[in-house]
């Protein structure tokens, strides 16, 4: 770590050294009034919070918690960045995808902001036949182009140099990747591809083309599978040599072939595990690259992409919110191209509005915000240089555990990979399902009233591989439940809001047990009495104290009005005539598709 001088204007200078035990105890004072009786070190767990991969994030980082040193920027282990001079001056490389044949859609981008292209082609994805099109107006030697082609990727790369070459760009001004990703492709589609003509591609344009790399290493495809952040760079390390061993198979040199390689990770709104994870990424294709005896040629170049898993089709205006974070931590992690999925993603193909707002979020953050003008800005946090070191040497046994079973194609083929990724969203999908990791508008704070986003159907995408997850989809399966019964019958199914005493004894509780309703599509009546609500449930709202005196008799009260099932909002507790309880950290999607069943909401 850099130290600074001492230039004897500590602003603390009068003031005694404060030491962790000291902070410590203060801990244990603040835990003890909330009922935790604990010390030391047990004090500070206390308030750690548990990541995945075993990883734990601690209230306090301190000098004690110094990681290896990450080098410079642009040298080995390239932690800090593979270039000296990081993203600047000016900024990291603004990529829009497009997987669809929009008229006049790839030159407005490249017109106001843009600086390279990610087209999708073959299934799910723009016409082969339709690239020349696509390109139309387009400056090659100016706008890298970044295919994502599939099956197709040698019908596609032969169009793409054909345009190089028939409009006269110079070998060493055409970039970006022909996109050639066979372990990708069979991760999304179930499809084995033969990797040795893509090998043999990329040993001709090597030689052609010096500045345009052959092969995408993306990681994507296990990020959407509900993969953790360490076991997609542990996949995206098994792929990466297993490319590696097919290119020098070819005839290229290891340091030819690591020049051949871009890799595709996820950004998210957890944006210090991002900067983790793509300076984790670069130091362990480093020490790949070391291994393979060319440490000078590790610095892997990266494309960030804000995450799909992340995005909601429900209030989705919350994405760009979403996406802006990731962006930032994408930008502060280093990653050299960025693209900013629109926040429509999810809904189709996005509209001329959604593109330029997702172009734009780049363009704020690097003009308006600068923060391309500072190298490695997380470098020296205690706090990220630790979680990057942990991440990495998570992601490390994962990657060892997948070459041990042979190696990446052989864990896709043998569904070791997918179980892997499975177990891991069936953990992460508790935590959802119980609202610990909250989704805002979806599962916290949703709308009911909000107008549908009505969008084109984007092409269908290659499936038959891995499955795609989202967060919000058990969410989202309740609120189209909802949605279809008040089509059907000209109302959202309804839950009647009981509230007892004071507003002060039960607003907390009533606006909880709203907001939780909401979430999956049952609308919350308050005011008047239950015969009149139109509901067939209803939930008690107020404090301990008022449960104990008015709970039973207001049960009691709601049965002989007709109500079906009571609930009591708080922690559970012994009542005459409450049937359930809702309450912090329950069960809140099983509570909703059992309250949508009784209903009689068809599923």
């Amino acid at each position: 770590m850099t130290v600074l001088p001492d230039d004897g204007l500590s602003l603390a200078a009068e003031f005694p050294a404060a030491t962790h035990e000291q902070w410590q105890h203060l801990v244990e004072g603040v835990l003890r009034k909330s009922g935790k009786d604990v010390s030391g070190d047990a004090a500070e767990d206390a308030l750690s919070t548990t990541l995945e991969d075993g990883l734990r994030t601690r209230p306090l980082y301190t000098a004690r918690d110094a990681a290896p040193e990450p080098g410079l920027p642009g040298f080995a282990p390239f932690t800090r960045g593979g270039r000296p001079e990081g993203n600047s001056p000016g900024g990291w490389d603004v990529r829009q995808r497009h997987a669809a044949p929009v008229e006049g859609a790839v030159l407005a981008d490249l017109e106001n902001g843009v600086t390279s292209l990610w087209l999708v082609l073959g299934e799910g994805g723009i016409p082969v036949a339709g690239l020349e099109g696509a390109l139309d107006g387009v400056l090659l030697d100016l706008a890298p182009v970044a295919l994502d082609a599939g099956a197709a990727t040698e019908e596609a790369a032969a169009v793409l140099l054909r345009l190089y070459a028939e409009r006269g760009v110079a070998p060493e001004a055409a970039r970006g990747t022909l996109g050639a990703d066979p372990l990708g492709w069979e991760a999304r589609t179930g499809e084995a591809l033969d990797v040795a003509p893509l090998a043999a591609l990329a040993a001709r344009t090597a030689e052609a083309w010096p500045h345009l790399r052959t092969m995408t290493v993306d990681a994507l495809p296990y990020h959407e599978a509900g993969g953790s952040a360490a076991q997609e760079l542990g996949a995206s390390l098994a792929t990466g040599v297993a490319y590696l061993r097919a290119l020098t198979d070819a005839g290229l040199s290891t340091q030819v072939a690591l020049g051949q390689l871009e890799f595709r990770y996820a950004a998210t709104a957890d944006q210090f595990l991002t900067v983790a994870k793509l300076r984790a990424a670069r130091r362990l294709w480093a020490q790949v690259a070391e291994a393979c005896g060319a440490p000078g040629a590790g610095a892997q170049r990266q494309h960030a992409v804000t995450s799909p898993v992340m995005t909601t089709r429900r209030d989705p205006w919350v994405n760009m919110l979403r996406a802006t974070v990731a962006t930032l931590a994408a930008g502060v992690g280093g990653a050299d191209a960025v693209t900013v999925l629109p926040f429509d993603h999810a809904l189709g193909l996005p509209d001329a509005f959604a593109r330029r707002i997702a172009r734009n979020t780049s363009t704020i953050l690097v003009e308006e915000s600068h923060l391309a003008r500072v190298i490695d800005p997380a470098g020296g946090s205690w706090y990220v240089e630790r979680l990057t070191d942990e991440l990495a040497h998570a992601a490390w046994e994962f990657f060892r555990s997948l070459e041990s079973d042979g190696g990446q194609a052989a864990v896709l083929r043998s569904g070791r990979l997918r179980e892997d990724l499975a177990r891991t969203w069936r953990e992460r999908s508790r935590k959802l399902a119980t609202r610990r990791e909250p989704v805002t508008g979806v599962s916290e704070f949703p709308f009911l009233a909000e107008k549908p986003v009505p969008r084109e159907p984007a092409p269908e995408g290659p499936s038959g591989g891995l499955p795609r997850v989202r967060r919000d989809e058990a969410y989202e399966e309740l609120r189209a439940r909802s949605d279809a019964h008040l089509a059907a019958t000209g109302a959202r199914p309804r839950i009647f809001l009981a509230t007892l005493g004071t507003a002060a004894e039960h607003t907390a509780r009533a606006g909880f047990a709203a907001n939780l309703f909401q979430a999956g599509g049952i609308e919350p009546v308050t005011g008047g009495r239950f015969e009149d609500s139109g509901a067939a449930e209803a939930v008690l709202c107020s404090s301990d104290a008022r449960y104990a005196e008015e709970a039973e008799r207001a049960a009691e009260a709601l049965r002989a009005a007709g109500c079906g099932h009571v609930f009591l909002a708080g922690r559970p507790a012994e009542y005459a005539g409450v049937d359930a309880h809702v309450f912090a950290g329950c069960d809140a999607v099983a509570v909703l598709s059992a309250t949508l069943d009784r209903m009689g909401v068809a599923r």
